[in-house]
Order: C-alpha cells, then sequence, then structure tokens
C-alpha cells in the first residue's frame, strides 16, 4: 500500500493520492518517520524511602522486641517513644517486598478428602441403597 501511495503521489501528488486510496495523509507522513522506543524509567517518588531508611524500617521490625508484633502496633509503641520511621502502609510494603508478609497463626490444615469407592467384582459383595452410583467391573 506504501509503495502504491508514493508512486501515485509522485504523479498527481500526496492529497489526491491518499484521497484516491482513502488512506489518511497522517499515516504517509507517519510511516516516513517511523517513531524509536524510547526506554522509560520512572522516577522515584520525591518522598520515598532511601534504601537504608528501608534496612532501618526492616531490621525494627524484625528486631526481637518486635518480632511477634503487627506493624500497627510497632508504629504506635515507636510513636509513643518520639520516634517515627514511616507510616503503617510504608511498613507492610516494605515486608510484601521481602516476602515477610503472611500469616502467622499456626493454620490448621485439612486433608484432602478421598471418598471412598466401592467396586463390586461379583455378586453380593457390596450393598448399598443407590446402585447407580456403584462402579462395576464395566463402566
Amino acid at each position: 500500500m506504501r509503495q502504491q501511495v508514493e508512486a501515485l503521489a509522485q504523479q498527481v501528488g500526496v492529497k489526491t493520492a491518499c484521497e484516491a486510496l482513502s488512506l489518511p495523509r497522517s499515516s504517509r507522513y507517519a510511516a516516513h518517520r517511523p517513531r524509536l522506543p524510547t526506554e522509560r524509567t520512572p522516577a522515584p517518588p520525591p518522598r520515598a524511602l532511601s534504601v537504608d531508611e528501608k534496612v532501618t524500617v526492616r531490621e525494627t521490625l524484625d528486631s526481637e522486641r518486635f518480632a511477634d508484633q503487627a506493624p500497627r502496633e510497632v508504629f504506635a509503641t515507636l510513636l509513643d517513644e518520639g520516634h517515627y520511621l514511616c507510616s503503617v502502609p510504608t511498613m507492610y510494603r516494605i515486608l510484601r517486598e521481602n516476602g515477610e508478609l503472611r500469616e502467622r497463626r499456626n493454620q490448621l490444615r485439612h486433608p484432602a478428602y478421598a471418598k471412598p469407592e466401592l467396586v463390586a467384582t461379583g455378586p453380593n459383595q457390596v450393598w448399598t441403597w443407590d446402585i447407580t452410583k456403584l462402579p462395576g467391573p464395566v463402566k
């Protein structure tokens, strides 16, 4: 299509060639100037914590003193003492980045239930009320 537009544009002009082929002129000009992909690295937010500050927060949350407390409790305790590290959501964000955010209570794991299967290979081996659900030697 591009070659047809170019060949026709040399004879009758770009505007007439694009109208004749029902092609917008902008796409003809865009084909001449292909855009180069630019790599964008997003800038960190201006008030984001530095790496050292994140390490300090993580060490505080992982310390023996606060190991069994939720970040909200740690935040309140530190504020009572006059220390401010970061907000509560930031504490949760730092824990999530390091894979330390999970349920810490001992959860009961139920074993997978195996449905009992009764197989009759002969007469009077298995008695059941509903014989439609009873598999036999021939399915």
